[in-house]
């Protein structure tokens, strides 16, 4: 199928590793023009030259913190300088922490908010002005498959993601009209740096091993395994393309069957 990519113009957030690099990669080799965000300038360089030397296309790194309001403008008003407009914009960042409740303080909340809220809102209110301009926008935000099934230990991601569903279906039945798109993916257990760690912390708190914790967490899926972030990345790129043009408003999990529910 061909996805209609070519030339179509992408933001990705944290797109240095995991989820949001396997989807920036995915987009070039569907012929897309990528900029690429995260707080580090090297991780980001060196993913910018992977994909260069995977697709043969260059594309635009912009380091920043996604949780200034300030930044998420200036990386949109770079992306449109660069190449005229805005199509796609993927919203992704980093996990809060892992623990529980009476483990964290109000700082620790107000953090995660931003990190897994707000950063959404402002990287929307930004690049709406130029998605408006687009005759294929959409918006993707990457949440987690805890918004439908809460994970033990993770009780500031399990709260704030939810948040930020909520305000995917909102803006897909607020905006749809104008002809933007609204999706968003809760991604289950994946092969990623930030599972890496969140295994590490659940085999410290269990006095257990990586792998032992890796085994359970495969066990509780109906594929019996961890997903690799290319295994997302192509659902993501699906949703944000010109071929999934009538579907908005929708909360996809990418999970292995870890989501036992029938909604």
């Amino acid at each position: 199928m061909d996805l209609n990519l070519h030339n179509k113009i992408a933001l990705v957030t944290g797109a240095s590793r995991g989820l949001g690099y396997a989807t920036a990669e995915l987009l070039a080799q569907e012929g897309a023009k990528v900029a690429l965000n995260g707080r580090n300038p090297e991780s980001l360089e060196k993913a910018c030259q992977k994909i260069k030397s995977l697709t043969g296309i260059p594309s635009l790194p912009i380091p920043g913190d996604v949780t200034n309001p300030q930044i998420a403008e200036t990386l949109v008003k770079k992306v449109v300088d660069e190449w005229g407009g805005l199509d796609i914009l993927i919203t992704n960042a980093g996990g809060p922490p892992a623990g529980k409740f009476e483990t964290f303080g109000i700082e620790d909340w107000q953090n995660a908010v931003h990190l897994n809220f707000f950063s959404a809102v402002f990287l929307i209110r930004a690049a709406l002005p130029y998605l408006r301009k687009s005759s294929s926008a959409a918006v993707l935000t990457i949440t987690s498959i805890s918004v439908k099934q809460p994970i033990e230990g993770l009780v500031l991601s399990n709260s704030v993601r939810a948040a930020t569903v909520g305000l995917t279906k909102s803006l897909a039945l607020e905006l749809g009209k104008e002809g933007i798109r609204f999706n968003s993916i809760l991604p289950g257990w994946t092969a990623t740096e930030r599972v890496e760690q969140l295994l590490q912390h659940r085999a410290r708190s269990n006095n257990t091993s990586v792998e032992e914790e890796r085994q359970k967490i495969a066990s509780q899926t109906a594929l019996g395994r961890i997903a690799q972030p290319s295994e997302f990345a192509r659902v993501a790129v699906f949703l944000v393309s010109p071929a999934a043009s009538y579907i908005t408003g929708s909360m996809i999990a990418v999970d292995g069957g870890f989501y036992r529910g029938t909604l």
